[in-house]
């Protein structure tokens, strides 16, 4: 029987946004990662873990600008829910959906067949 696992990790990083129509001075967030996987059973969980793990710790206290991936966009919440999707998929997980929180009112989520 297959079922889900959601896990949330949290990071902080700094960012800041300099593209036309969308400019703010770099500051930085407490931000959240939380991701949803389909799992055919509970020894599948430390993959996961360590998958999600391994995501945040590419971000975790670093100023997201100057991260390869995200060159050339907006370091935006939609931006690393949409990249958190993508990487935990590249590694092997059968991805549900990816929220990343900016603050406590402001959050994105990425959904299997809603991402690019």
């Amino acid at each position: 029987m297959a079922f889900t696992l959601t896990l949330r990790r949290p990071f902080v990083a700094d960012h800041f946004h300099d593209l036309p129509g969308f400019q703010e001075e770099r500051h930085g967030h407490n931000w959240e990662v939380e991701a949803a996987v389909e799992l055919a059973s509970e020894a599948e969980e430390p993959a996961v873990a360590k998958a999600l793990e391994a995501w945040v710790a590419t971000l975790d206290y670093r100023l997201l600008n100057d991260l390869a991936p995200l060159a050339g966009r907006n370091p935006t919440a939609e931006l690393l829910a949409e990249r958190a999707f993508h990487d935990l998929q590249e590694a092997a997980l059968k991805v549900r959906w990816v929220k990343v929180r900016e603050k406590a009112n402001y959050w994105a989520l990425c959904r299997a067949g809603e991402s690019r």
